[in-house]
């Protein structure tokens, strides 16, 4: 490696190291979670969650749409490798013991595991799962189409026979105003030719996804999911906690990814200060044979 290239080397590394885990994950749970809310609430309603639903969560942040599952009545366990999303989901999920020692009634029995899927069965109960959900959009990032592969491997022998798999990605860019900002990603991750940087939704992401794990589609639809922030701050912090802009990041450093996406965001600002971008995302359920 000639000395120029050890230099970019390091120079990327330490601006990767610039990102806080933990600041990342809290700007996740308190500004971003929350906009994809309908599309929680749109699965849960089309596939009637209830108390008679096992859910399995795999990639499950910080816990809110298992949250909301749990409300529902049903009994959920979330798989994340993430740390740090991972202890705000405790939070949420596992709380210490309430006032009279016991825990919240719509969180009894929830379960979190930091891994992967084939963490799950060691020390899990016997009943298979009846729904198993992958709400990190497929199709994002260049190559990620191929990232769910291995965990839903891995999980659906935990899954009892004709179970639904549901898979989550961004709908078509021409309805998605965040796809204008989404590529400020990829134009500064074009140093090293990230192959995580941002790219636009492909129509048939999740069919492919879920042709490959030999998953039966059984019906799909499409939720708006704007975006609002209060402010342009918030609107930065947001975006940047999804790690699209990870790649970019390491490529140039993270003042100039701030003042690009900001820059980026400006036509979306309201004359009250707040950001709103219309955005459509898309779910397709499957079956597990």
């Amino acid at each position: 490696m000639t000395p120029t290239l050890v230099r970019q080397h390091r120079s990327h590394a330490e601006s990767a190291l610039r990102v806080n885990p933990c600041a990342r994950a809290r700007d996740w749970s308190e500004i971003q979670e929350r906009m994809l809310v309908p599309l929680y609430e749109a699965v849960y309603e089309r596939l009637e969650v209830g108390p008679a639903t096992r859910l399995l969560g795999l990639g499950c942040g910080t816990g809110l749409a298992l949250l909301m599952a749990a409300a529902r009545g049903a009994s959920v366990t979330g798989v994340d490798s993430c740390p740090e999303r991972l202890a705000l989901a405790r939070e949420r999920l596992l709380p210490d013991a309430a006032r009279d020692g016991t825990r919240a009634p719509t969180t009894a029995g929830a379960r979190l595991v930091d891994g992967a899927p084939g963490d799950v069965a060691a020390g899990a109960e016997t009943a298979a799962y009846t729904l198993v959900t992958v709400f990190e959009p497929v199709g994002c990032l260049a190559g990620d189409s191929e990232g769910p592969d291995g965990q839903l491997a891995a999980a659906l022998p935990l899954a009892a026979p004709g179970a639904a798999v549901v898979l989550t990605g961004w709908g078509p860019p021409e309805r998605c105003a965040t796809s204008s900002v989404l590529r400020v990603a990829t134009k500064l991750a074009e140093p090293l030719r990230s192959a995580r940087s941002w790219r636009p939704a492909r129509r048939d992401d999740l069919e492919e996804v879920a042709q490959r794990a030999g998953l039966k589609p059984d019906g799909s639809g499409r939720v708006a999911c704007p975006f609002g922030y209060a402010g342009l701050g918030s609107a930065v912090r947001g975006l940047l906690s999804t790690g699209v802009f990870d790649a970019a990041i390491a490529a140039t450093d993270a003042k100039q990814v701030d003042k690009e996406l900001a820059e980026a965001l400006h036509p979306y600002r309201r004359a009250d200060g707040t950001v709103w971008m219309p955005n459509v995302f898309r779910y397709l359920v499957a079956r597990v044979p």
